[in-house]
């Protein structure tokens, strides 16, 4: 069955809370997103009363998230089955910025500061999207190279699921159940699997990036809104620790930590642990061979916890 969501309010946090639409194994879910900011496709911020809030509280504003989808039949212990069939960007611009206390030049959290170096200056850019041609443009003022222009590669920079252990994590953060761990493998033709921690899975997306570099090292990629097309499904008594990508190339797995070594090994770890339990490799020849033919993806280097995405490529893998 298809679906077709409109937003009635937006999460600022990964976890169960209260869902937006319920769906069967099988279904595909429609919808548009906003921007990281909170502007949909018209360029208008949505009104405050359609983020997630709570008289007792305040919440991180940042990526508003469509969500969550309650997924019938998805138990604790299960996989869960995205499969991203289509990200269609719908304005005609994308914004980035440089902030004086975020970024990988500088702390995340306002106030710190490296010991040798002062806050970055705050600079706004806006680039054009040319949609029919698939490319970012932007204006250069104070460079030898008057425009530059890129090519667009949309991708969901969050996506998720409720975390393990009842917590409930800012759409700023990535971890075990996904969330914000912008890394451009989350594009069309990609099929996510996140374990389930709570029945229902609780899948939230949103943050759709344009364009970004590994590490989206300034903080902020090209961002904008698009319309989504998710199928989802379920692997029942299928149990993961990490969430999984597959596309027609590879075979990835996403890690989030810090410090990035510990995100680095965990996506690798986890990467020996497929190719053994299910691809019939012994442990240590998995190794082995990801050693030699292993290439890995950084996703973000500025967020709560770095992401780093091994990847294992096909062609190495039984028939």
């Amino acid at each position: 069955m298809e679906h077709r969501l409109t937003a009635s309010r937006y999460c600022l946090t990964f976890g169960p809370n209260e869902p937006q639409l319920t769906v069967r194994p099988g279904d595909t879910v429609i919808a548009e997103t906003v921007d990281a900011r909170g502007y949909d496709a018209a360029g208008r911020r949505i009104p405050e009363e359609m983020r997630q809030r709570r008289a007792d509280t305040e919440f991180c504003p940042s990526n508003p998230l469509v969500g969550p989808i309650f997924v019938e039949e998805a138990l604790r212990g299960d996989t869960l089955l995205v499969r991203i069939g289509g990200i269609r960007l719908n304005r005609g611009y994308a914004w980035s910025r440089i902030l004086p206390n975020f970024g990988s030049f500088t702390a995340e959290v306002p106030g710190k500061r490296l010991l040798l170096n002062e806050p970055l200056k705050e600079v706004y850019y806006e680039w054009k999207l040319d949609l029919e041609e698939n490319r970012g443009l932007l204006e250069l003022l104070g460079s030898r190279l008057r425009r530059a222009e890129i090519p667009l590669h949309p991708f969901l920079g969050s996506i998720g699921v409720a975390p393990r252990f009842g917590r409930y994590e800012t759409a700023l953060t990535p971890g075990e159940y996904g969330g914000n761990m912008d890394c451009v493998e989350t594009k069309p033709g990609t099929t996510l699997y996140f374990p389930v921690f709570v029945d229902g899975g609780y899948l939230a997306f949103g943050d759709v990036h344009a364009a970004q570099g590994d590490g989206e090292i300034c903080g902020v990629a090209l961002e904008t809104s698009a319309e989504v097309t998710l199928t989802i499904d379920v692997a029942k008594r299928k149990a993961i620790e990490w969430p999984r990508l597959e596309d027609e190339d590879f075979i990835m797995v996403a890690g989030s930590a810090r410090p990035l070594m510990e995100a680095f090994n965990i996506a690798h770890l986890e990467m020996v642990k497929w190719l053994s339990s299910e691809y019939g490799f012994d442990r240590w020849e998995a190794l082995q061979l990801l050693s030699q033919v292993g290439t890995c993806r950084v996703g973000n280097v500025v967020d709560v916890n770095y992401t780093v995405v091994a990847k294992f490529p096909k062609y190495c893998l039984p028939p």
